[in-house]
């Protein structure tokens, strides 16, 4: 009863309306009055019900007003995300439904509570949540909020690809890749044309050329990336490749490797300085004389163009290899900024056969149609040289390999890197490509032109692999 009187009087005072003292026992009587009773109990009940739903309101208020961002996504890529209403603060969510997935993609896991998939479409994805929250009435209609998901288009539909132009004096096929034998072991070669030239229509820069030349039982691996600076590079990068398999073609025979192939013989029996001398000189002669070669080759088309020898500038990597008895002798000759790799039998060791035309050390890139690099003092480290009794993989690669996969130099002469990069080829990567080294595979040149379509952010150079395996 004195909660009804104060509540009265508190009412009343509020209006400016005092209880004077000789009107003590009237308002007593008027307070406990049962009509008056009834009537303040259904105001506060009123009052109570009013702020229990302004405070329901202000509630799903919050809840639609608040800023819940989720990760984007892309297009064809593999997609997952929390929808963790816990960690956004709306654990009073007792009912829910996720709407707007459908044709996306994308599908909501009620028991991971995971919005997981792999997007179809690209653009701003409206996910609509119709939720209840703690006291509201059980046949109330749903609130609905609005989460925005960003799905990014797949990078690789924003690049065009436009045909080369056949009709070119230089033109060659805009990808290629074969399998073939090489001595007794498999080479497998793609060489693919750049994103950056498919986008507009131009052409592939990078060649390779190999042969066994079985009179003498060696076999020739050549590998060149035209500059993308020159105009006729594509050109250059054929000519130095077709050139260094010419020049051996035509100047070892049988009998003139025979001094070579006792030196080699004596050299795995027992390394002696005079054998090291004889092989670096064998090594020096023949593989400069092939690198001299290619360079004149392309002077001379460049002189009957009628246009500069810088037009055709490209790099050159090339390796000659014979297999003994013993095993395998393996001749290496490089310039630019391609590498050379040869990775040991049990994938424990990684030797790479030449040093690239990078950074300090090499100065800038350099081309094999740059005539002073044959007076330069460091013409002679460019030659290679390794005897083993067997090995799994010989790689030349360009740099549209080697930027995205190994990113640094340094790289290069980690066996880790190497292993990783294997991996990378056998299936461990975000598209599941996989090449299949096993020497039956006749699929294997297809597999490795597919895998070399991998996305790899301001990367998209030509690519060329040549693998002995």
């Amino acid at each position: 009863m004195e909660e009804t009187k104060r509540y009265i009087q508190s009412f009343l005072s509020q209006n400016k309306i005092d209880i004077a003292s000789d009107k003590s026992a009237l308002f007593a009587a008027f307070a406990c009055d049962e009509k008056n009773v009834n009537a303040v109990k259904i105001i506060q009940e009123n009052q109570k019900r009013i702020m229990q739903n302004w405070i329901l309101k202000n509630r799903i208020d919050d809840i639609l007003t608040q800023t819940v961002s989720i990760p984007n996504g892309t297009v064809n890529k593999s997609y997952e995300a929390k929808i963790d209403f816990n960690a956004w603060g709306w654990d009073d969510i007792i009912l829910y439904e996720i709407k707007g997935l459908e044709n996306t993609g994308l599908e909501f896991n009620e028991t991971d509570k995971l919005l997981l998939g792999i997007p179809k479409v690209s653009g701003d994805l409206k996910i609509r949540i119709s939720f209840r929250v703690e006291s509201e009435q059980e046949d109330s209609i749903l609130n609905e909020k609005i989460l925005t998901l960003i799905i990014n288009p797949d990078p690789k539909s924003l690049w065009k690809n436009l045909e080369s132009d056949k009709n070119d004096p230089f033109w060659k096929p805009d990808n290629v890749a074969v399998l073939d034998k090489f001595l007794d072991k498999n080479i497998v070669v793609a060489s693919k044309r750049g994103r950056s030239h498919a986008n507009v229509g131009s052409f592939r820069e990078d060649d390779f050329a190999f042969k066994n030349l079985k009179e003498i039982g060696w076999s020739i691996l050549a590998v060149s990336d035209g500059a993308g600076s020159a105009k006729l590079s594509r050109k250059g990068s054929n000519l130095a490749c077709i050139s260094v398999v010419h020049y051996f073609e035509e100047n070892l025979n049988a009998e003139n490797l025979k001094e070579f192939d006792q030196v080699l013989i004596d050299h795995h029996h027992k390394a002696t300085d005079e054998t090291s001398k004889k092989i670096s000189h064998f090594v020096y002669q023949n593989l400069s004389k092939a690198a001299h070669f290619a360079h004149q080759q392309i002077e001379e088309f460049a002189i009957k163009s009628e246009t500069e020898l810088k037009n055709f500038h490209a790099t050159l990597i090339f390796a000659l290899v014979k297999k003994y008895d013993f095993g395998y002798a393996i001749l290496t000759f490089g310039i630019g900024d391609c590498p050379i790799g040869l990775l040991s039998k049990d994938l424990n060791e990684i030797k790479l056969m030449n040093w690239l035309d990078v950074g300090d050390f090499g100065g800038g890139t350099r081309f094999i149609t740059m005539p002073e690099i044959f007076q330069s003092d460091k013409f002679s480290t460019r030659f290679g040289f390794k005897l083993v009794d067997d090995f799994s993989y010989l790689m030349l690669l360009t740099d549209g390999i080697y930027d995205p996969k190994f990113v640094v130099e340094a790289n290069l002469e980690r066996i880790d890197k190497w292993n990783e990069f294997l991996e990378d080829l056998k299936g461990e990567n975000e598209d599941g490509i996989k090449v299949n080294f096993n020497k039956e595979n006749s699929d294997i040149a297809e597999q490795l032109s597919t895998w070399m379509d991998f996305w790899s952010s301001g990367n998209h150079d030509d690519r060329t692999l040549a693998i002995i395996y």
